[in-house]
């Protein structure tokens, strides 16, 4: 990697989720920071106010497994997708970008499945009263592969009925269904996902 540092001998580093796809931070490094980061497959960057390498999560646990770095097309800024083992901010929070200054209609976004991915997980372990999530694990596997059953049959005749705002009202409750049928499998959705990334690979 031909990395172009700047005077001070650093580069931008914008840390992404690499499931996700969430922006988590940005930081810079030096080409010690980057080659240890190379090395130990850990995200480390140099801090500009204390003028020293730091490891991060060396202290609070939240490590970032690196997957790739990439640079741009002027090879001046990285973009470094990890897998987080915890908050990416020092805040607490899962991303340092949490203040909004600007927003304007948002379009829908895959990153609206890690997040129900999550919440599905935590009700099986809470089992709220009162939630639909829970009523379909305590009802089990039946009851559940039945719904997936029914929605994906709404959506077929949403689809035969040329009826595009079925198709995709039901095609929402066909995701969340699969979803819960996933975790009651105890299939991680993104093992999913690589098997379609890797049949994208093989067609190349």
């Amino acid at each position: 990697m031909n990395v172009k540092f700047n005077e001070q001998g650093l580069v931008p580093a914008v840390v992404q989720d690499a499931q996700s796809k969430e922006v988590l931070t940005v930081a810079y490094m030096n080409e010690e920071s980057l080659q240890k980061t190379i090395e130990t497959g850990e995200t480390w960057f140099y801090s500009r106010s204390r003028r020293e390498l730091w490891h991060k999560g060396a202290t609070s646990g939240n490590i970032q497994k690196v997957v790739s770095i990439k640079a741009d097309c002027d090879q001046d800024a990285l973009v470094v997708e990890v897998i987080p083992a915890g908050p990416a901010c020092h805040n607490g929070t899962t991303s340092c970008f949490t203040e909004s200054i600007f927003e304007n209609e948002r379009p829908g976004s895959v990153a609206i499945l890690p997040q129900l991915v999550k919440v599905i997980k935590q009700r099986e372990i809470d089992m709220p009263e009162g939630a639909y999530t829970t009523y379909l694990f305590d009802k089990g596997i039946d009851k559940i592969c039945k719904k997936v059953g029914e929605e994906a049959t709404e959506v077929v005749i949403g689809a035969k009925n040329r009826d595009k705002e079925e198709v995709k009202w039901e095609s929402a409750d066909l995701l969340y269904h699969l979803l819960v049928l996933l975790q009651e499998q105890k299939v991680d959705i993104y093992e999913v996902l690589d098997v379609l990334q890797k049949r994208h690979e093989g067609k190349k």
